[in-house]
């Protein structure tokens, strides 16, 4: 007796896919997934508000409230360890222009970054933070990410950069 064969969505897509992968050259290949692995990190609309360039390096700023993140390379994701990431916020010592809301601080080996501030406020509404990457060696980026809450005590933002 013939049997014939059992076929599914999943068992036709998953060979229709072998197959289709078969015709692309290796080289193109790898390349395609290269491209896709890490994509690099967009500039926010408002993230430039208020920044001053060469901000001072600080080791903290205050005690409340822990920023912290990554920097790494677009494509590959490598750190990017001694990167200056400049920090910024409205916090209870005052407004987004105040100089001791202001600092920078620069990447370790593994490319994370960590700079202790006062408690973020809401400004215009919204608990807010500003960090900037403008070094030079890759593209400008400024970020302005909003806090799910007023009483969160901590923030992660992280960087994907590319070469300039």
């Amino acid at each position: 007796m013939l049997q014939t064969p059992c076929y599914n969505r999943r068992r036709f897509l998953t060979i229709a896919g072998l197959g289709a992968l078969s015709t692309i050259p290796a080289g193109r290949l790898s390349q395609a997934a290269a491209n896709t692995a890490i994509a690099p990190t967009s500039t926010m609309r408002g993230g430039a508000n208020n920044y001053r360039p060469n901000a001072p390096l600080v080791d903290r700023l205050g005690t409340g409230f822990d920023m912290s993140g990554t920097v790494r390379r677009a494509g590959d994701g490598a750190p990017l360890g001694g990167q200056r990431i400049q920090i910024w916020a409205a916090t209870t010592l005052g407004g987004e222009r105040e100089p001791a809301n202001h600092g920078s601080v620069l990447t370790d080996a593994n490319g994370a970054f960590r700079l202790e501030m006062p408690q973020i406020v809401p400004n215009f509404g919204q608990p807010h933070a500003h960090l900037a990457y403008d070094d030079g060696a890759y593209e400008t980026v400024f970020l302005r990410p909003i806090m799910p809450s007023a009483s969160d005590t901590s923030l992660r933002v992280d960087f994907v950069l590319v070469p300039a």
